[in-house]
């Protein structure tokens, strides 16, 4: 038998849902905002690498790569593998996929509300005096 949900309880099941989600997103987002971790994402994007070969690229010692790649690994954007002493990382596409979802939502309004302000003033030739 399924589970019955009063409103409240719906609600906060959709309301926990979408913060959770933003939450997720705020992370991806804050970890792309530096540009060391968005070229790491670059090169992750090729292929699969130690951390080893992430460092070599970056004139910065093993642990300030390894926190970069930490940031990375929390937000979902990067999946370790441990083989021994070696940590092979790569790219996870599915955090790169909401992100990218979003932005394409918000291309979305955006396109759509310029296409109503277009047509807004070829109705209305008078409000289009810049002047």
């Amino acid at each position: 038998m399924g589970a019955t949900f009063d409103k409240a309880g719906l609600f906060r099941i959709i309301y926990n849902q979408m913060v959770n989600n933003v939450s997720k997103l705020d992370t991806v987002f804050s970890a792309l905002s530096d540009p060391t971790r968005r070229r790491i994402v670059e090169r992750l994007a090729r292929s699969r690498l130690t951390v080893g070969e992430i460092a070599s690229e970056f004139s910065m010692s093993q642990p300030a790569v390894s926190k970069h790649l930490k940031v990375l690994e929390r937000s979902g954007l990067l999946s370790r593998e441990i083989e021994g002493r070696v940590h092979h990382c790569r790219l996870d596409p599915r955090a790169m996929q909401a992100a990218s979802g979003w932005i394409d939502e918000q291309r979305r309004f955006w396109e759509a509300a310029f296409v109503r302000l277009d047509e807004y003033f070829a109705r209305n030739p008078e409000r289009n005096d810049m002047s």
